[in-house]
C-alpha cells in the first residue's frame, strides 16, 4: 500500500511558477507509476502529467505541455511538479496519484493524496 501527500501549492499570479511535490510512503513506490490529476470547482477531475516508474517516460495533457514539467526521485520517495507561466485556468486542486499502468485515465489510479490548492490570479 502506498500512501500519498502532497505540498508546495498557494497562491500566485498569472506568469509565475509553482513546484509541487508528493512524498510516498512504502517501499514499493519505485514500482508504480505516478500522475498528478487536477479538479476545479464544478469539474471533473482532469489528467495532468504521468511518469512511469524509472522516469524515462512522460506523458502530458495539451494544456500544459511546454509549461509543465513531471519529474520523481525514487531515492526519495518523491514525485514533482513544476509548473511555470501558470494561468488562471490552471486553478485547481491538484493531486498526485500511483497506478500499476502508465496510464491517463483517473480509474486506473489505486492510491491518492488529499489535494493542494493551486490558486492563480489574473
Amino acid at each position: 500500500q502506498v500512501q500519498l501527500v502532497e505540498s508546495g501549492g498557494g497562491l500566485v499570479q498569472a506568469g509565475g511558477s509553482l513546484r509541487l511535490s508528493c512524498a510516498a510512503s512504502g517501499r514499493t513506490f519505485g514500482k508504480y507509476a505516478m500522475g498528478w490529476f487536477r479538479q476545479a470547482p464544478g469539474k471533473d477531475r482532469d489528467f495532468v502529467a504521468v511518469i512511469n516508474w524509472s522516469g524515462s517516460r512522460t506523458i502530458y495533457a495539451d494544456s500544459v505541455k511546454g509549461r509543465f514539467t513531471i519529474s520523481r526521485d525514487n531515492a526519495k520517495n518523491t514525485v514533482y511538479l513544476e509548473m511555470n507561466n501558470l494561468k488562471p485556468e490552471d486553478t485547481a486542486v491538484y493531486y498526485c496519484a500511483a497506478s500499476n499502468g502508465f496510464v491517463k485515465y483517473t480509474s486506473a489510479y489505486d492510491y491518492w493524496g488529499q489535494g493542494t490548492q493551486v490558486t492563480v490570479s489574473s
